[in-house]
């Protein structure tokens, strides 16, 4: 039997086209700033995911240009996030307190 490696722990490949020109200038100016493609990628993720103030600015913009949102629903969005922000903030867990309540909610519901 295969053990299946805990949540979080499963690497996964994320992959996406891109013009052959915007593929070099982003190889030129990676290797300008000493950045491997890998660290620029999940660093531009975890910014992302952690709700970093500098990354969802510029979410905000790309949301706005590509006409995904109205500037209302950005400015709710933002709000909620800093909400739930503090509201995480006064729950005070530790990160082996939140790895525990995601193990409950996959023993639950598997199929997620």
């Amino acid at each position: 039997m295969k053990v299946k490696p805990p949540y979080g722990m499963k690497r996964k490949k994320v992959i996406f086209y891109d013009t052959d020109k915007r593929y070099a200038d982003l190889k030129i100016r990676l290797a300008y700033d000493e950045l491997s493609q890998a660290h620029f990628f999940r660093s531009i993720v975890s910014g992302y995911l952690e709700k970093d103030p500098d990354m969802l600015n510029f979410i905000d913009k790309v949301k706005l240009r590509k006409g995904a949102q109205k500037k209302s629903d950005v400015k709710r969005t933002r709000k909620l996030i800093k909400v739930g922000k503090e509201k995480a903030a006064n729950l005070n867990l530790d990160e082996e307190e939140k790895q525990s309540i995601f193990d409950i909610l996959e023993k639950e519901n598997p199929d997620i």
